[in-house]
């Protein structure tokens, strides 16, 4: 006759045994998602909104931002009116109207907030784009968290909500000075004809370029 007490523990050991291979296989699985999910993109349109607490701020802007491979980006803001956000592969460029100068930054120098969302923009590759990359049920969805590379001084994590079919629907900053800045992104539009000249950026007449980095 069998033991009871061995046969309950037996199939309690394998569990204990394969959970870890199972999460870590479904963190892999979820991942290749959204990896396999942007590297088929070539185009993307979404509403997003912005919100930002830190430095005795809190405040909440939105826009729309486009994407087109390889390495274009443009966040156009209708609150506040007219401030802008142009990646154009070579230079990135920020100008709010009323500004007294147009900052540009050389697209390999950006430590801009916004700049984790340019792995969208080559071959995605999580694994290699995050530091101390993990993954969790989020709801409904998913959060995949990590330190981008090369901005640890700055981001101390980043959190992608992403849907099961491995669709970015939020993104979370979080600075090592203590400031925060969420997006969420809604109405997206994939692979339709975006012109290369919406990524073309002109100063407005009369308005200074000056080289710096990205402001807050």
């Amino acid at each position: 006759m069998k033991n009871p007490r061995i046969s309950l523990t037996i199939p309690l050991l394998l569990a204990l045994l394969c959970a870890p291979l199972l999460h870590a296989q479904s963190d892999s699985a979820l991942i290749r998602r959204v990896d396999d999910h942007y590297n088929h993109l070539r185009t993307l349109r979404a509403r997003y909104t912005e919100h930002y607490t830190g430095m005795g701020l809190d405040r909440t802007e939105s826009g729309t931002l486009l994407l087109r491979k390889p390495g274009l980006m443009r966040w156009s803001y209708d609150q506040p009116p007219g401030k802008v956000f142009v990646l154009d592969g070579h230079y990135g460029w920020f100008y709010t109207p009323g500004d007294a100068q147009v900052v540009r930054t050389p697209a390999k120098q950006l430590d801009d907030l916004r700049s984790p969302l340019r792995f969208l923009l080559g071959r995605t590759q999580l694994a290699k784009e995050l530091d101390r990359l993990t993954t969790a049920p989020s709801g409904a969805n998913f959060t995949i968290t990590g330190v981008p590379k090369g901005m640890a001084q700055r981001v101390r994590l980043l959190t992608l909500v992403v849907t099961p079919a491995g669709v970015i629907q939020g993104m979370k900053i979080e600075e090592t000075d203590g400031a925060v800045t969420e997006f969420t992104f809604s109405g997206i539009e994939e692979d339709l004809p975006v012109a290369p000249s919406d990524f073309t950026f002109t100063p407005p007449p009369n308005v200074p370029i000056v080289d710096g980095e990205s402001p807050i």
